[in-house]
């Protein structure tokens, strides 16, 4: 086993699990995808409604890493009904609706909420323009809306001194690295870097440290959950879809399924990694186990929002219309609830994902 799988799978804690009045735990790994978030939102809106599952850990990226904040926010602040408060108070401040400064509201409309539907003038225009402004050259005063917006909702000191893990994801833009904010280092530049999505927003410095969105190299990251939780079973909440039925033609659909091939590049090279482990693990050729030298054998688990809205394009994750945010939470409830009614069962049993199948190559 290679130091890289080693430095995954180790277990560190050896202390029995904790008890959670009878709850199955589970670690969320939270897909970024713009305005898309708001299918995560629903998602974690039913979740949380249903009652069963204790969350000891999240991780996210871009979107993915504002609904951690808020749902770990409102946990640490008063339990579930408080998370589902606070996240459907962030979602509508954060549309078309909400109560954001003029200026702010301006920005956001403009680069990213309301970016117009494929196919429309307003969309041929500003979509020539980026290919010769930068986001130096159109947002020279680096006003970035969602970051007063993520302040004015988490206590982030608060946050730190919470007992669950959390982790958000961002791409190092000068050394082309993956890294990964621990729950004590999180703040809202840190949700911002995740979500910096570089077309739109300037790079975001941290500690001299320049970086832009987590997706390109962990959307999401699910490695940091190994050592530093008991339980065993990750929940994937999965925006960016696995499979299209629609071969791409024009030049917009073609780069749009190349971003969501690249945006699960890496979510597939670590569930091949978990893949490998698992197998070994069964095989008895590595030692399962929380200990020293022991590995974890991961169940694996999604909710993914693909086949339930095909007709929501790459250019609607910059959308952020109340009405079109709260038919994706409606669509995240359902999809939670059909994971639910399907797999609840094989929470702290078995994955309800095949991962053989999933990450396996295509042959013939």
């Amino acid at each position: 086993m290679n130091d890289f799988l080693s430095r995954l799978f180790w277990g560190e804690q050896e202390e029995p699990p904790k008890k959670n009045g009878g709850k199955k735990r589970i670690n969320l790994a939270l897909q970024g995808g713009g305005a898309h978030g708001a299918f995560t939102w629903g998602v974690l809106d039913q979740l949380l409604e249903d009652g069963r599952l204790a969350v000891e850990g999240i991780s996210g990226t871009s979107a993915g890493a504002v609904n951690a904040v808020m749902l770990a926010d409102g946990l640490n602040r008063g339990g579930p009904d408080e998370a589902r408060k606070r996240l459907a108070e962030f979602w509508r401040a954060a549309s078309l609706g909400g109560d954001l400064p003029a200026v702010q509201r301006t920005v956001t409309d403009k680069l990213f909420a309301l970016w117009p539907r494929e196919g429309s003038p307003t969309f041929d225009w500003l979509s020539a323009w980026s290919q010769y402004l930068s986001p130096y050259d159109l947002n020279p005063l680096n006003i970035n809306p969602l970051k007063d917006l993520i302040e004015r909702f988490v206590d982030f000191e608060g946050l730190r001194k919470d007992g669950r893990q959390i982790f958000i994801a961002a791409t190092n833009v000068q050394t082309g690295r993956l890294h990964i904010f621990p729950k004590e280092k999180i703040s809202a530049e840190a949700v911002m870097a995740s979500a910096c999505l570089p077309a739109v927003f300037q790079a975001v410095e941290i500690d001299g440290a320049h970086y832009w969105d987590g997706g390109y190299l962990g959307n999401p990251v699910i490695y940091p959950f190994f050592r530093s939780t008991d339980t065993e079973d990750v929940v994937i909440v999965q925006i960016n879809p696995l499979e299209r039925k629609k071969i791409p033609h024009s030049t917009r659909e073609i780069m749009a399924r190349v971003n969501e091939i690249t945006f699960n590049s890496a979510l597939m090279a670590e569930l091949r990694a978990i893949e490998f482990v698992n197998r070994l693990i069964d095989q008895r050729r590595l030692p399962h186990g929380t200990g020293p030298k022991q590995y974890r054998h991961i169940k694996v688990h999604r909710i993914v929002m693909e086949g339930l809205g095909e007709h929501f394009a790459a250019s609607d994750k910059l959308r952020n219309d109340f009405e079109s945010l709260e038919l994706l939470h409606k669509l995240g409830q359902r999809a939670a609830r059909r994971f639910l009614d399907a797999h609840y069962a094989d929470i702290g049993v078995r994955s309800s994902v095949d991962l053989k199948a999933e990450v396996g190559l295509e042959r013939g």
